[in-house]
This record gives C-alpha cells, sequence and structure tokens, in this order.
C-alpha cells in the first residue's frame, strides 16, 4: 500500500509540472493585448523620451504626448519588418 501511494504522488508531481511547463508558453508575439514586461515598459518610456515626451510636463500634457506619439509611431514604421499594432 505504502509503494502505491509514493508511485501516485509520484505520478500526480509529474503530471503537475508538466501542466505548468505547457502553461507557461510565451503569448506575446501573437497577442498584441497580453501584458508586458517591466524591460518592455522601461524601453517604451525610454523610446518616448527620446522622442521629446517630457512625464513631468503636466502644462503641456495632451499636446506633448501626442506629438511624441505620432514620432514614435513614424519611427517604428520606419523599422524593417515593423506590423501595426495598437
Amino acid at each position: 500500500m505504502k509503494i502505491i501511494s509514493r508511485v501516485g504522488l509520484g505520478a500526480l508531481l509529474a503530471a503537475v509540472s508538466m501542466s505548468t511547463a505547457f502553461a507557461q508558453t510565451s503569448a506575446r508575439p501573437y497577442d498584441s493585448s497580453a501584458p508586458k514586461t517591466r524591460a518592455e515598459v522601461r524601453a517604451d518610456l525610454a523610446e518616448w523620451r527620446a522622442a521629446g515626451y517630457d512625464p513631468l510636463d503636466w502644462i503641456n500634457y495632451p499636446v506633448n504626448a501626442q506629438h511624441a506619439g505620432r514620432i514614435v509611431a513614424a519611427r517604428r514604421a520606419q523599422q524593417p519588418g515593423a506590423t501595426l499594432t495598437q
């Protein structure tokens, strides 16, 4: 009885570990609504700041963000293999 319970426990652990391994596939390349990683958010902010966006400039906020957004979109469109995402 002791051996049967250990075999059952081993099979259960194997099934759980295999299911978690298959569940952690990356949905990023195909799903644009998937959450971004911290590194991706930091890279986006750096790109926006390079385009002239200043998050502390709250006086000119909408115009500043829209202008930088157009610049970032134009730069991304010029990259080879660029796709239009929202």
